[in-house]
């Protein structure tokens, strides 16, 4: 998957509506890429310096697995 044009540098992209973190490269980000461009289009998204998961989960910010769901919040 070709990454988002905003974040073209990033490699985790976090949803703030759920708090989970989206690997990019990966290869389930294939699989969700409709989730990555919802979030992009959303505004919602959030990246991490340094670019890493344990930052990410530091900032409380889960990696999403498929099956895995949360509520949607607003973002503050």
């Amino acid at each position: 998957m070709q990454r988002p044009s905003r974040f073209a540098h990033t490699r985790y992209l976090g949803d703030k509506r759920t708090q989970f973190v989206y690997d990019v490269d990966s290869l389930e980000a294939a699989e969700s890429s409709e989730i990555i461009e919802e979030i992009v289009n959303s505004e919602v998204g959030i990246c991490f310096a340094p670019d890493t998961l344990p930052e990410a989960r530091n900032r409380g910010y889960t990696l999403a697995v498929s099956g895995k769901t949360r509520r949607r919040l607003k973002p503050r």
